[in-house]
């Protein structure tokens, strides 16, 4: 332990530096290191805050610049400064107004009979093809009937035995009744009476039996209850059926005429009644599933006699001739009734209706290329167009595309085609003119896809249809009604979808 103790100790006194002073022929191995790093760590933190400085500004020069053109984007929207907003405008018109409740609407046929046998048996022939188109009292099918023929022969044999014990009891009843009271007792005579009776009984019963298997026979030869179009054969030939059979032999739906059930709220109820003392044959059109082909005309037969509670719908039925045969059963369909038609009235473009704080309002043209807010009072309409009531001269141009970006006094420019006549009234649209020069179509430039509404989310839907209960967009047709589920999917936003279309320009 004593010499490890002192071998550390020497080692220790030969690595201490010398007391003297170092000569400069020696190098400083423990301070250059040093030196070196802090110099290198200088010029990394001096290198990266001039990247930070730089990175900065760069940074903060695109807010400046987008800041400054939000601000320019914003004063345009509002219609602020000398820059004119093109606008498409439309005339008020003066034109018919067709009133029309639109409704989802299922084809029934009005009379629907299962085939079914009456008579147990195999059936030994087929009468008809499925598809056929058949009249009452054409032959369908026939069940073996021997067995049944023969019971009928049994009780015809029956029937002629009673009948001749009937003739015998009336043969001694009247010889009983001819003889002197002393022969014969009141209480003999009184029995041979209930023993005639007795047999006509029994005749009447076996003529009975006898007609009741005269039915079964009958029965066998299937014949075709009602007009109508037969459906596909349930059973085949050789086939032993029973009157218990839940499928039949074939179903017979009646095509011609043919009927739609539909439902409309109870709100437009009223209208309907309205109508119908007077002229009870409402037209109704049908359209197909994409309600953009008319597909048939028919007329209101009749009105339910309760309002259902869960959905607050009463239901309609509609008959149409179908003589082309173009309707089948549970077919889906979209009905349009006609319930009546405002004639010479002043007429509005649904795109032009607006609704905020001064109430429903339009965006008038002025003379000086200039618009003004005008509240305007409005009646019935339908899909496309709107009675006016009052607010604006007959001669009168409202904006109907680009009013997302007006105010009061805003400066405009239209376009040369930016003038749109109103289409959607009595007299339909040109085909060429449905999608692009119609005033529900909003401005030529704006998509047909996606037609333009108002800026409240209500557009045509809501006034073209508040009194018909149920809203529908602004796609137009040649008809001019509109496809009331594109309400549902454009209805909120259509005012946005026009805003973008005039941006584009």
């Amino acid at each position: 332990m004593d010499d490890e103790v002192v071998s550390r100790r020497k080692l220790r006194g030969k690595a201490a530096p010398p007391s003297g002073p170092v000569t400069p022929a020696e190098p400083l191995t423990g301070v250059q290191p040093l030196v070196m790093r802090r110099s290198r760590r200088g010029w990394i933190v001096a290198l990266l805050l001039v990247l930070a400085a730089v990175g900065g500004a760069f940074w903060l020069h695109p807010i400046q610049v987008h800041q400054q053109g939000s601000q320019r984007g914003a004063g345009r929207f509002r219609g602020g400064g000398d820059l004119a907003q093109p606008v498409a405008v439309a005339p008020v018109a003066q034109a018919d107004i067709p009133i029309v409740l639109e409704a989802l609407g299922t084809v029934t046929s009005l009379s629907t009979v299962t085939v079914r046998s009456q008579v147990s048996g195999q059936i030994t022939a087929i009468g008809f093809s499925e598809g056929q188109m058949v009249k009452k009292g054409d032959f369908l099918a026939q069940i073996d009937d021997r067995t049944l023929n023969a019971s009928l022969h049994q009780l015809q044999g029956q029937l002629q035995h009673d009948q001749a014990l009937l003739a015998d009891a009336k043969l001694d009843l009247d010889r009983d009744l001819k003889l002197t009271s002393n022969a014969v007792t009141q209480q003999a005579v009184d029995l041979q009476r209930a023993t005639v009776q007795s047999d006509e009984g029994t005749v009447m019963s076996d003529q009975a039996q006898i007609e009741g298997m005269q039915v079964n026979i009958a029965n066998s030869h299937i014949t075709a209850p009602t007009d109508g179009r037969i459906g596909l054969r349930l059973v085949d030939q050789g086939n032993y059926v029973t009157p218990g059979d839940s499928t039949g032999i074939a179903v017979i739906a009646r095509m011609q005429p043919i009927s739609v059930l539909f439902s409309l709220p109870e709100d437009s109820l009223a209208q309907v009644l309205e109508q119908t003392p007077g002229n009870p044959a409402l037209k109704a059109s049908l359209f197909d599933r994409n309600d953009t082909k008319q597909v048939a005309e028919g007329t209101l037969q009749t009105i339910d006699n309760q309002i259902d509670p869960t959905t607050g719908t009463v239901k309609l039925r509609a008959v149409f001739p179908n003589v082309d045969g173009a309707l089948y059963p549970n077919q889906f369909v979209n009905v349009h009734l006609l319930v009546r038609t405002l004639t010479g009235v002043s007429i509005l473009p649904n795109a032009a209706i607006q609704h905020g704080a001064p109430g429903t309002f339009v965006y008038q043209l002025n003379d000086d290329s200039t618009v003004s807010v005008k509240t305007v009072s409005l009646g019935p309409g339908n899909a496309t167009v709107t009675q006016l009531l009052s607010g604006l001269a007959p001669d009168a141009k409202v904006v109907i595309d680009g009013v997302d970006r007006l105010k009061d006094g805003a400066k405009v420019t239209v376009p040369d085609n930016g003038a749109a006549p109103i289409s959607g009234a009595a007299s339909p649209a040109p085909p060429q003119a449905a999608g692009a020069g119609s005033a529900a179509a909003g401005a030529p430039a704006a998509n047909p896809g996606n037609p333009p509404a108002t800026s409240s989310g209500q557009g045509a839907g809501s006034i073209g249809h508040d009194s018909a209960g149920e809203g529908t967009a602004a796609s137009g047709d040649a008809s001019g009604h509109k496809h009331h589920r594109h309400n549902r999917r454009d209805g909120g936003g259509g005012a946005g979808n026009g805003g973008d279309s005039g941006e584009s320009r």
